[in-house]
């Protein structure tokens, strides 16, 4: 279960519905800038974040052998570097 939320650019709006199954995304820096944590300290948490999901995409493109994947395996591997960018936001 999780609570439905609309982003507009660096603020969260929690709607009032509640739906099954895990959030399609991590909204820990903008419940910790409602909780009051200084801007600063959330730019450095953005930035370090940023970093360290961009270690996981470029393991995943260094592992992929791009002669030995399936159309639906390349598919994939698109759509999971595209779900990391989608958390840096």
């Amino acid at each position: 279960m999780h609570l439905d939320a609309i982003e507009h650019e660096d603020s969260i709006v929690f709607l009032h519905a509640v739906k099954e199954g895990p959030a399609n995304q991590s909204y820990g820096l903008q419940v910790a800038a409602l909780a009051g944590v200084p801007r600063p300290v959330i730019g450095l948490a953005r930035q370090r974040l940023q970093e360290r999901e961009s270690e996981p995409a470029m393991d995943l493109l260094r592992e992929a052998e791009p002669d030995e994947l399936s159309p639906r395996e390349a598919l994939d591997l698109v759509y999971r570097l595209k779900g990391l960018l989608a958390d840096n936001r």
